[in-house]
């Protein structure tokens, strides 16, 4: 008898099980949805039009194919979540307002959200794309964003913007138009995985981001690859940046940074700029085809490069500064396609030194106008005396250990034709509005 009040007792107390709705499209209908369900329901979305904005306020799971369409009508953001454990699957978010400094975007993730999951998305046509606006844990994956080609870059929205937001997961999303693909500010202990980004201001931009990783990311034909901003234990780890306009990827401000397995190619300005960032560990990289290879100035120290391959690149180092530079770690250097080297013992290691830089080098970056005299006998004996006679070089870099071959990285064959399709975009004037040398612009 006990046993039977007891159980009577457990259901009662229990909470009802989880509903699946089926919801027809129409004004109004995913509202009405929403605050008629219980926390756990699942609603189902039909081909059609449901207009919004909504707020998802509790618990819930709204799926649909990619003809559902929720679309917020010009007005704020379209889908805004401020309860935690929501997942969105599949439909296609459009319609935000057009107001920048309030955010406005296809998916708003608040603070207090936590755990919120969105995948296979299509957010198309809004300021912002998704917005993790201080929810905990949120996964982004697989979605489709594209966003706005006007008006100017500078005042588009991201693709994805992440704020103060630890444990964000960004994993397989293609992000395509707008400002930056992925923005990560005041944000920490996340995982931006796997994504690609094309036609942008930045792919990735960080501003104040501590201990993120960014691995196995695709930049195509963007402004700049991978700007790493003010940030602090960054992990930089087998991204990709090909045919992007000035920077492959930029440590600003950046410290103790964790930089290997990137490939930059594609006639880049800069492969890699390195500016007041100190500490960083910058290893097995390859770094081809660049205006200039490594462009290292501002001051930066104790920064260990090792095992990277610098391979035609009009200049391979521009070095701003007139202190010693080492760049091998421990008896290993990096590869230069220009160095002309024996290695008589067979070790891999050349058996003489390379310094990518002179004085004459030095006298051109700060006076241009020097350039006339390039060829002239004077240039020539003051270059073959630094070359036999090393003791009169000045400070600068130098390699003591080059190795004789580099290493390589495959790019993927789904991405070659993208890779072609940008080429040469820059050399016809495609410069847009940005200037990403400015760093008051970031």
């Amino acid at each position: 008898m006990r046993f039977s009040v007891l159980l009577i007792g457990l259901v009662l107390t229990s909470p009802l099980a989880a509903e699946e709705r089926s919801i027809a499209p129409g004004t109004g209908s995913l509202a009405v949805a929403i605050a008629g369900a219980a926390p756990g329901d699942v609603l189902r979305l039909k081909d059609g039009t449901y207009t919004g904005p909504v707020v998802i306020d509790r618990a819930l799971s709204v799926i649909g194919p990619r003809g559902a369409v929720v679309d917020g009508q010009g007005s704020g953001s379209v889908v805004t979540i401020s309860a935690t454990d929501v997942t969105l699957t599949g439909f296609t978010v459009t319609g935000s307002g057009r107001i920048n400094q309030d955010l406005d975007a296809g998916v708003k993730i608040l603070e207090g959200a936590d755990r919120v999951r969105v995948e296979k998305l299509l957010v198309a046509g809004n300021m912002h794309g998704i917005d993790v606006h201080g929810g905990r844990d949120a996964a982004v994956i697989g979605n489709e964003i594209i966003g706005t080609d006007s008006p100017r870059m500078n005042e588009r929205g991201n693709g994805i913007y992440v704020w103060n937001s630890p444990g964000t997961l960004l994993e397989g999303n293609s992000i395509r138009y707008g400002r930056d693909g992925i923005f990560s500010n005041a944000s920490s202990n996340s995982i931006y995985r796997g994504n690609i980004m094309r036609d942008l201001r930045f792919a990735v931009h960080f501003m104040y981001t501590r201990n993120t990783e960014v691995s196995g990311n695709i930049s195509i034909g963007n402004h700049l690859g991978f700007a790493i901003m003010f940030s602090d234990r960054a992990r930089i780890i087998d991204n990709l940046s090909l045919g992007d306009r000035e920077h492959g990827l930029m440590l600003n401000y950046a410290n103790n940074a964790d930089v290997t397995g990137n490939l930059v190619r594609g006639g880049t300005k800069k492969c890699l700029f390195i500016y007041n960032a100190h500490k960083n560990l910058i290893w097995e990289n390859r770094f081809e085809g660049c205006g200039i290879g490594l462009h290292f100035t501002a001051g930066s120290e104790k920064n260990v490069l090792t095992g990277n391959a610098f391979i035609a690149n009009r200049e391979q180092v521009k070095y701003v500064g007139t202190r010693n530079m080492e760049w091998s770690h421990e008896g290993r250097g990096n590869f230069w396609s220009d160095h002309p080297a024996f290695d008589l013992d067979g070790n891999g290691r050349a058996d003489s030194f390379y310094r990518p830089n002179d004085v004459m080098d030095q006298i051109l970056w700060s006076q241009p106008a020097a350039s006339l005299l390039i060829g002239s006998p004077a240039v020539q004996l003051v270059r073959w005396s630094q070359r036999d006679f090393p003791a009169t070089l000045p400070g600068g870099v130098r390699d003591s250990s080059p190795l004789m071959r580099p290493l390589t990285i495959a790019v993927p064959s789904r991405i070659l034709g993208y890779e072609a399709e940008a080429a040469g975009r820059w050399a016809e004037g495609n410069y847009d509005d940005t200037d990403a040398d400015d760093l008051s612009t970031h």
